[in-house]
């Protein structure tokens, strides 16, 4: 069945909906492939999810439109065959939206639970309207460092490479915003939030920076994202899915890019699409 990698694409109904939705009667004919969302396991790379993916479907390309550490999961969302052209319309400033559980009284070298502990610190004495006061500041535009295990290169050279040679260098702030900030739970030491934030932002990041500002340090002790722009978790699938499953979710490329509220690029709108990959 996966000879070729679907080439059909339904008639008569909404593009902005998955392949295989619809009567048997609707065929799915994709001839210039589409958007599938991954819920990406915990412990795999964003590489190691395009590989899988790339391998059950026997795609031509596959891609992915904003890289999740490996200790995260959730919506990962990936660009396939000819949609990998159309990856910064589909996905490029896209805002995205974590839930996550912030470790206080710890802060670790990777600004996470999987990072080795660099200095402990007291929590008995907060309160949960410490923890409330210092989490309310995160809104808004705002300066933020990148962590030193990151992939943002210095001198042409990922960070996380000299991080791991027990390389400091000095990193620049760069601008990033926090559209919405919830609190929704908080037992000691762990805090639970979700929150709604620009393309660049590292929730390692500000639990780290909560942990500094409540003085007992902190770092990210889960995170899960639950959607990237117009994509969410409700419409992810896992990367170990049959053929026909993961065929089934992609979402194709004229709707996807419908969905996301642009175009091509060019004046024809998402019509031209085909022009552009024939």
């Amino acid at each position: 069945m996966n000879g070729g990698f679907l080439k059909k694409q339904s008639r008569g109904r909404s593009l902005a909906r998955p392949l295989c939705e619809g009567s048997a009667d609707d065929a799915p004919e994709l001839l210039f492939g589409g958007v599938l969302v991954a819920d990406k396991p915990a412990g795999w790379t964003s590489h190691d999810v395009v590989a899988k993916v790339k391998r059950t479907l026997d795609a031509k390309k596959v891609g992915h439109l904003g890289t999740l550490d490996p200790m995260a999961t959730g919506v990962l969302p990936l660009v396939i065959n000819g949609a990998t052209k159309f990856a910064d319309s589909l996905g490029g400033g896209a805002v995205k939206v974590y839930s996550a559980t912030l470790k206080l009284g710890e802060d670790t070298d990777t600004y996470d639970k999987e990072g080795q502990v660099v200095r402990r610190g007291e929590t008995g004495s907060l309160t949960d309207a410490d923890v409330r006061g210092v989490l309310r500041g995160f809104a808004g535009k705002m300066m933020q460092t990148p962590p030193m295990y990151s992939a943002i290169k210095k001198h042409g050279v990922p960070l996380y490479t000299l991080a791991r040679k027990g390389v400091e260098v000095e990193r620049e702030a760069r601008e990033i915003e926090i559209h919405s900030f919830e609190i929704l739970g908080i037992s000691m030491p762990f805090v639970e939030f979700s929150v709604k934030c620009s393309k660049g932002t590292y929730v390692r990041s500000i639990c780290h920076d909560a942990g500094a500002a409540l003085g007992c340090g902190g770092h990210l002790f889960d995170l899960r994202r639950m959607a990237s722009g117009v994509f969410t978790i409700d419409e992810a699938v896992s990367p170990l899915s049959n053929f026909e499953t993961l065929a089934c979710s992609i979402i194709p490329l004229e709707g996807a890019l419908k969905r996301c509220g642009g175009n091509n690029g060019a004046e024809g709108g998402a019509g031209s699409v085909k022009t552009r990959l024939e």
